[in-house]
């Protein structure tokens, strides 16, 4: 990637806070507010609701339901409302399909970041709402940072990055990736560094690792624009294995606060990549101790 697309400096007018009231969700909120109150960007919060009258429920019940649901909206607008530090959310409340929902309100507030926190460490590690996040994050029109099962429930440093752990593969998503990790170091003051893996050699590989690591050096530091210098110290590094892993691995030696990465749109029949076990972005995020922030191409 040309240095020069990399000094493109990333704008975040709009976040969206998406949460069903669990937990996980919950430990996401410290980094919704942070981010926004460094962009000065405006904060939504979004919870979306199985409609409460449906065709299998009775025409009796109905206003009762009704009632009951009108009164739940309301404490869930006042919590959400008084769960952030410093920066004053836009609370929606719908009813309807998640992600259906979720694209209109991306739409029309014109959102550049979406923020979601996940749970479940057992089985399959299914994201929270089951696979939606990661669908989420792989389709959605913006980045997402999500919190993962295995963050810490409340931010050690509430909501800051201080160390960004930027990993790319060179492909195109992750050039798109290379200008958030930039600029929220610079908007942070965080250390960045950049990481490379190499895949494991192959019977027949002509190149020879030693100079692939060479060649790859030299990517890395033509990502970060000479300015950069200014304000951080990059860290460039590459390992050789399987991704997913060293990239935990450098996160875990660096003591990441934020993994970004750049990810692919999916192939196929929508939500075909969602159930994916080996894609390096589920386990990036369904692993990591830190949130992780994905950027689509």
């Amino acid at each position: 990637m040309k240095a020069l697309e990399a000094r493109t400096r990333i704008q975040v007018n709009n976040v969206l806070f998406l949460t069903d009231f669990s937990v996980a969700a919950a430990a996401a909120i410290p980094y919704a507010a942070e981010v926004a109150k460094r962009f000065g960007a405006k904060l939504y919060a979004l919870h979306v609701q199985t409609p409460v009258v449906n065709a299998m429920t009775p025409p009796t019940t109905w206003a009762a339901l009704e009632r009951s649901s009108e009164f739940e909206m309301k404490r869930q607008r006042a919590a959400l409302l008084n769960s952030f530090c410093g920066v004053q959310p836009e609370v929606i409340i719908e009813e309807g399909d998640l992600w259906s929902t979720l694209l209109s309100v991306v739409e029309k507030n014109k959102i550049d970041l979406i923020v979601l926190g996940t749970r479940g460490r057992s089985g399959v590690r299914k994201l929270f709402m089951g696979s939606t996040a990661e669908e989420i994050f792989r389709q959605a029109p913006c980045a997402v940072l999500t919190v993962g099962p295995f963050s810490h429930v409340e931010p050690p440093r509430g909501g800051k990055f201080t160390e960004i752990l930027y990993a790319t593969d060179f492909s195109s998503e992750s050039d798109a990736a290379a200008s958030y990790a930039i600029s929220l170091a610079q908007e942070f003051q965080a250390h960045l560094t950049l990481l490379h893996v190499i895949a494991d050699a192959k019977p027949g590989d002509l190149v020879r690792p030693e100079e692939l690591v060479k060649s790859s050096m030299q990517l890395l530091r033509k990502i970060v624009p000479p300015e950069a210098e200014l304000w951080c110290e990059p860290r460039f590094v590459t390992e050789q294995g399987p991704a997913a892993e060293k990239i935990l691995d450098v996160a875990r030696q660096k003591k990441a606060d934020l993994i970004v990465l750049g990810v692919r749109r999916p192939g196929g029949f929508p939500g075909a990549a969602t159930h994916l076990p080996t894609a390096t972005a589920h386990k990036v995020v369904t692993h990591a101790a830190c949130p992780v922030l994905t950027v689509r191409g």
